[in-house]
């Protein structure tokens, strides 16, 4: 089942169209606003953003400019009831991959879901899935990590440390919680083991670099963010 971002604060509108979605077989997440759909498309996975241009605290094109700073690959679906040449272009010159003028057909959007899916698997599929975040990338495949095209060695256990931080950026994430999903295990409060491993992997991963993305939360846990 694809999961689907869709951001639109007309609430009867988000609801017809997370309505017809659902029904085609998706699982659809709401946002009315573009700071919540900024917070919800950086800190978790979806196969595919939809989101209109005019949302309050934050406008979708300076939204499809965020998400793309974070997560380059992710098809991003532009919803409008500006249909002008200038408007279609600023959408796309800001990241979009299509763009619908309301209103349409829940049919067309159907369609082209679909046509951005069928086409992000081929991609992925060509690049060996590749993350990326700001100059690091890693490729999934042959776990290969590189910042700035130079490569780092990195161990098994920092390899799965970084992957699931560079899966969930600026996000804070707690002990408790990359213990179970990295580890599979229980945090013991008496152990400094991910401290350690965090570490590790900041020596390897930020020591010769200006800018840097693993960071402390005190009492918290652990943000991979640029800084």
């Amino acid at each position: 089942m694809a999961t689907i971002l869709l951001i639109e604060d007309e609430a009867r509108i988000a609801e017809l169209i997370k309505r017809g979605l659902e029904e085609q077989g998706f699982s659809v997440t709401l946002a009315f606003d573009g700071l919540l759909g900024k917070k919800l498309a950086t800190s978790n996975h979806y196969d595919i953003v939809i989101t209109d241009i005019i949302l309050p605290n934050l406008n979708g094109i300076d939204l499809c400019k965020e998400i793309r700073n974070v997560k380059p690959d992710i098809p991003i679906i532009m919803l409008t009831a500006l249909g002008t040449t200038d408007d279609k272009v600023e959408g796309f010159d800001a990241g979009a991959d299509d763009y619908l003028v309301k209103p349409f057909e829940l049919r067309e959007l159907h369609v082209r879901i679909r046509a951005l899916l069928k086409r992000n698997i081929s991609k992925t599929s060509a690049q060996g899935f590749l993350l990326k975040y700001g100059d690091i990338e890693f490729n999934l495949h042959t776990k290969i990590v590189k910042r700035n095209n130079k490569e780092i060695e990195l161990t098994p256990k920092e390899l799965k440390l970084l992957e699931y931080m560079m899966q969930n950026p600026e996000r804070v994430l707690s002990r408790s919680e990359i213990a179970e999903k990295v580890w599979e295990t229980t945090f013991d409060t008496g152990t400094n083991f991910i401290d350690v491993y965090i570490n590790y992997l900041r020596k390897k991963i930020d020591k010769d670099f200006p800018v840097k993305l693993i960071h402390t939360k005190p009492g918290l846990g652990f943000i991979f963010k640029q800084d």
